[in-house]
């Protein structure tokens, strides 16, 4: 069974960055593009790993964590902020929405796929 991963993003060009790169390394993916989208498919489909922008139509990225921290049956899932939002404070506020890692846009597929392994582990 393969691993499969949600991914939260509103950009469409990036998206597609993201899906491409995961895909490559065999992840199955599933792409949305607002906060409430995401929260719906989390609520019918279980991901082994969200991939989660902060920036998003609808609710925010910091919202969709908190949720998904909040409800015992998505509690485990583990969540990394991929955002343009690279700040200290930022990145404190994200860890303290629950996220399990947080990588500052622009970034490295390299990098990005090496702690998705890594937060899957």
């Amino acid at each position: 069974m393969s691993t499969r991963i949600l991914i939260v993003e509103d950009e469409a060009p990036l998206a597609e960055v993201l899906r491409y790169n995961l895909e490559d390394e065999n992840f199955e993916t599933e792409v949305v593009r607002d906060g409430r989208e995401a929260l719906m498919v989390l609520d019918e489909n279980r991901p082994d790993l969200v991939v989660l922008d902060w920036m998003l139509p609808e609710l925010s990225g910091i919202d969709v964590c908190r949720t998904i921290r909040r409800k015992p049956e998505l509690r485990g899932i583990p969540v990394i902020m991929l955002t343009a939002k690279g700040e200290e404070h930022d990145r404190i506020r994200g860890f303290d929405a629950g996220a399990d890692d947080y990588i500052s846009k622009p970034f490295s597929p390299r990098e990005l796929m090496a702690r998705v392994r890594a937060v899957l582990r």
